[in-house]
């Protein structure tokens, strides 16, 4: 697990070095820091969303080098100021905070829990407002948000719902168990599961949240063969999310019981083990595996970046890849012909124009030992 540096050595350190000869290297561009557009890049890199970390990095980094490549922001070289955003970390938002207080930075860009956009966004708030840009990536409950802050990633609507409804209907699902995390965004995709669900003609027979770390896979396995369900929602992220998956696989209920995740990447997929994703499905706007010409030239230029050894591509990850892109776009006011949509290198297809007005294609995946193989489309 990675170990976050200290605040200042993040400070020094929070660069982005180009990997070819496309643009001049650093010590070429003028000016001091000051002069470079600095974005506080906050991502989970300890605690129970550790896992998420290194991927998210890599994906940043390639982001912001591909911007540099191009010139950087209107010839002002681009910087990341990384931040562990984990839940566990008691001064996120302490170092948020400060860094806008200071005028250290001009821009925020943002993947992590809901818990701790919340915690970031309510200091901020309680300072005056969001000050500056804040671009939040992973998928989330959807709802209203502060003002200055853009979420372009995944809402139950666009990925949990149509997820439910197909398999539902596929597999004539009819008892289901819901298990989540304890925080905001469980406890919404929740209660929007349940709704739809009892539309549907179908039976909740249990609803759990757990803390955040705090995950007893055995005791809840056992609720669940006790409940006789025949679906399982997973709210559950991270370490919990593979900690339950494990006990689950082992019980041998994955031989009859469906489950359904927003939020297991393929990270969590290979931290899962091959014996334990049976019966597995995963609603996302992105795998690795898409076969699209997009992501097909992207994951070329990851793997050329950081070799066989960089860390496995997912959905969360890639957000973060997608939420510099969406910043340049923004601050560089490009916008789509028609729709007006931020135009912007959306790996996914992307169309945003508000937070309550974006789309992207959703596809539906099933764990096939450690690699997801897209079974639908959802959305397109």
């Amino acid at each position: 697990m990675l170990k976050p540096a200290p605040h200042k050595a993040r400070l020094r350190a929070g660069r982005c070095f180009p990997s070819s000869g496309a643009a001049a290297p650093f010590s070429a561009w003028p000016g001091d820091a000051l002069d470079a557009l600095r974005i506080a890049t906050l991502i989970p890199m300890s605690g129970a969303a550790g896992l998420w970390g290194p991927s998210s990095l890599a994906c940043a980094t390639l982001a912001a080098e591909a911007w540099n490549q191009a010139g950087g922001h209107r010839g002002r070289e681009v910087r990341l100021t990384v931040i562990d955003a984990s839940d566990e970390s008691p001064t996120v938002e302490d170092e948020v905070e400060q860094l806008c207080a200071a005028g250290e930075i001009d821009a925020i860009v943002g993947m992590h829990t809901s818990s701790v956009r919340e915690r970031v966004t309510s200091r901020l708030q309680a300072s005056g407002g969001v000050p500056l840009p804040f671009v939040y990536t992973p998928l989330y409950e959807g709802g209203a948000l502060p003002a200055g802050v853009e979420a372009i990633g995944e809402t139950p609507r666009q990925q949990l719902l149509p997820a439910v409804e197909w398999l539902t209907q596929r597999y004539k699902l009819r008892r289901w168990f819901l298990v989540g995390n304890d925080y905001c965004w469980p406890r919404r995709t929740h209660s929007m599961a349940m709704r739809r669900l009892a539309e549907a003609g179908c039976e909740v027979v249990g609803n759990r949240f757990v803390p955040l770390g705090g995950c007893d896979p055995e005791r809840l396995v056992a609720e669940i063969r006790a409940s006789r369900a025949d679906a399982v929602l997973m709210s559950l992220i991270g370490q919990d999310a593979i900690d339950f998956s494990r006990a689950f696989g082992a019980s041998g209920l994955g031989r009859r019981v469906v489950r359904l995740s927003c939020a297991i990447e393929e990270n969590g997929l290979l931290a899962i083990g091959a014996d334990a994703t049976e019966g597995l499905f995963v609603a996302s706007g992105y795998f690795a595996s898409l076969p699209t010409d997009a992501n097909a030239a992207f994951r070329e230029r990851y793997w050329r970046r950081f070799g066989e050894r960089g860390a496995v591509l997912n959905s969360l990850g890639q957000s973060l890849y997608e939420g510099i892109g969406f910043l340049r776009g923004r601050l560089e006011r490009h916008r789509l012909p028609g729709d007006g949509s931020i135009d912007f290198d959306s790996i996914r297809g992307t169309r945003w124009r508000g937070n309550t007005a974006s789309r992207m294609p959703i596809y539906l995946a099933q764990a096939d030992g450690l690699r997801f193989d897209v079974v639908q489309t959802l959305s397109r």
